[in-house]
């Protein structure tokens, strides 16, 4: 259900980068989550620097939701960075894997994938 990939770029070109590479496949970048600050700001340190980027694509969004409303909890797609030995690593919730295990249309279905394969796109930007 995760998707992830890894990339010898390091993790802060990375977050410089991603509001651009996110802007040449149709998304922007609505917010993120630093986990590191975050936690440590409320006493719950932890080693990794966890960065979450918040993506959304308006147009695919509308269509989604209009379909299936419940699709809103996966909303909006999500691209978590951090390091792991010595590379970084991004990673999403596979909505293909999603898609197959629920009860849609296959218009849905389609929709959903083809998008899916622009936000992989943004994922192998540095690979």
């Amino acid at each position: 259900m995760i998707y992830k990939i890894t990339t010898t770029t390091p993790l802060s070109q990375v977050k410089e980068e991603l509001a651009a590479h996110a802007k040449e496949s149709g998304f922007g970048v609505l917010g993120s989550y630093e986990f590191k600050k975050i936690l440590e700001g409320k006493g719950f340190p932890i080693e990794k620097d966890i960065t979450v980027y918040e993506l959304c694509n308006p147009s695919a969004a509308q269509e989604a939701l209009a379909a299936l409303p419940e699709i809103s909890v996966y909303l909006p797609c999500r691209i978590s960075l951090y390091e792991e030995n010595g590379k970084t690593v991004l990673a999403t919730i596979n909505i293909r894997d999603i898609m197959a295990s629920i009860d849609v249309s296959e218009d849905l279905k389609a929709h959903m994938n083809s998008v899916y394969e622009y936000f992989e796109s943004i994922m192998k930007s540095w690979k």
